[in-house]
């Protein structure tokens, strides 16, 4: 049957099983091309790899740091950076058109134009306006993140079903307690959904921003060593990358779970709506006294 359950032993071991398959044959893949080519460094062997991490986790004899450490703290700054500025704006701005049709009017029409507006293509403005430095990268992913965030709380806030609104206000709530107490926490596991959706495009803008413009960070390091055809440093950087995303996605995974309990597959497929309700109703009712 579609959508049958399986054990979840079954989906980590499966799991496991793919990622070994990829890692498999991409050392079939190597040793083919060094049978050929001994010195390619095009796919590198284990051997290869070895000498690249020792390379960039060696301390540099000037600044006394690695090249890894001197480029995660460049890079993670500003990503970080980015996404916060861009994470805070779209909430506000998204909970702003959810829950008032002239914010909404003034402030859709512009979003949806400037969302379709790629922040790679704009580099030129923000390094105009913004120089080189960590504010240039900053508002290039809040840029990136915030439109499309700010429409996905929109369109969360403003499906919040009129009847949690009717309960709150018969329990006695004025407008801030029914958006504090009932919309943002109805709209919260869907903004944190937002927030993990929204991490992958960060990373592509912050890294091609970093490939151009910048003499630290993982975009700069990848394009040096790409030129040298050092791959041996290329790899592992992208494998770190992507650990930095799935580490920030997990997490926020996690706190999903935590904090919206009713939004669990199980909880959804148990309770669905009414699940929300009763846990909003508590919510609220103990926040009164009543």
């Amino acid at each position: 049957m579609i959508r049958s359950p399986i054990k979840k032993s079954w989906k980590v071991a499966l799991g496991i099983v793919a990622v070994l398959a990829m890692i498999g044959g991409y050392f079939c893949l190597s040793a083919c091309v060094h049978a050929k080519i001994p010195d390619d460094t095009t796919v590198p062997a284990w051997s290869q790899f070895g000498e690249g991490i020792r390379r960039f986790l060696t301390p540099d004899a000037v600044s006394g740091e690695s090249w890894l450490l001197t480029d995660a703290r460049a890079t993670l700054i500003r990503l970080f950076l980015g996404l916060a500025v861009g994470v805070i704006g779209a909430i506000t701005i998204g909970l702003l058109m959810g829950c008032s049709k002239t914010f909404e009017s003034i402030l859709l029409p512009p979003l949806t134009f400037l969302a379709k507006i790629p922040p790679t293509a704009a580099l030129a403005v923000f390094f105009i306006l913004g120089g080189t430095g960590l504010r240039m990268f900053a508002a290039m992913i809040a840029f990136g993140v915030l439109p499309t965030m700010a429409q996905a709380v929109h369109i969360a806030a403003r499906d919040v079903s009129d009847k949690y609104l009717y309960k709150a206000y018969t329990l006695g709530a004025s407008n801030g307690e029914v958006i504090w107490d009932i919309i943002v926490p109805t709209v919260l596991p869907k903004m944190l959904d937002a927030i993990r959706l929204a991490i992958g495009p960060a990373v592509v803008y912050l890294i091609a921003a970093e490939m151009i413009c910048s003499d630290t960070g993982f975009g700069y390091r990848i394009r040096l060593q790409a030129r040298l055809l050092n791959m041996n440093i290329v790899y592992p950087y992208l494998v770190l990358l992507a650990a930095f995303g799935f580490t920030i996605d997990y997490g926020l995974r996690l706190l999903q779970r935590n904090w919206c309990p009713w939004y669990t597959p199980e909880a959804r497929a148990d309770n669905g709506a009414s699940g929300l309700g009763r846990w909003i109703r508590r919510r609220y009712c103990a926040w009164k006294g009543q």
